[in-house]
């Protein structure tokens, strides 16, 4: 499986981005995914993730209200749509494909390239 995501850029305080992870080498539908993010000098936290299905979502507590995951899986992407962004969601963003345990643990794997998403004035 290798993902792709893509969409990151510079945005001013309280705008929003919408990222894209395009997957490919595996049907997406047939996986559990995750947003991951991980700013200067901090670990990598997990973000949001979603339910093969897409019937289940999980949310940090950071971003509930403000972001919304979502899957088309005929189009093999997962997408982040993200409003409202502060300073403090400025990170590098990371797709993965969940390998194990509970959608909202760490068993994520595949990583992909990631993409930079900068929120300053």
């Amino acid at each position: 499986v290798q993902l792709q995501a893509s969409g990151g850029g510079l945005v001013q305080p309280g705008g929003s981005l919408r990222l894209s992870c395009a997957v490919s080498g595996r049907a997406a539908s047939n996986y559990g995914m995750g947003w991951f993010r991980q700013a200067p000098g901090k670990e990598r936290e997990s973000v949001s993730s979603i339910t093969w299905n897409g019937l289940y979502t999980y949310y940090a507590d950071s971003v509930k209200g403000r972001f919304t995951i979502s899957r088309d899986n005929d189009k093999n992407t997962i997408n982040l749509q993200m409003n409202g962004l502060k300073p403090e969601d400025a990170a590098v963003y990371y797709c993965a494909v969940h390998l194990r345990g509970p959608i909202t643990g760490s068993g994520f794997g595949y990583w992909g390239q990631g993409t930079q998403v900068t929120v300053s004035s």
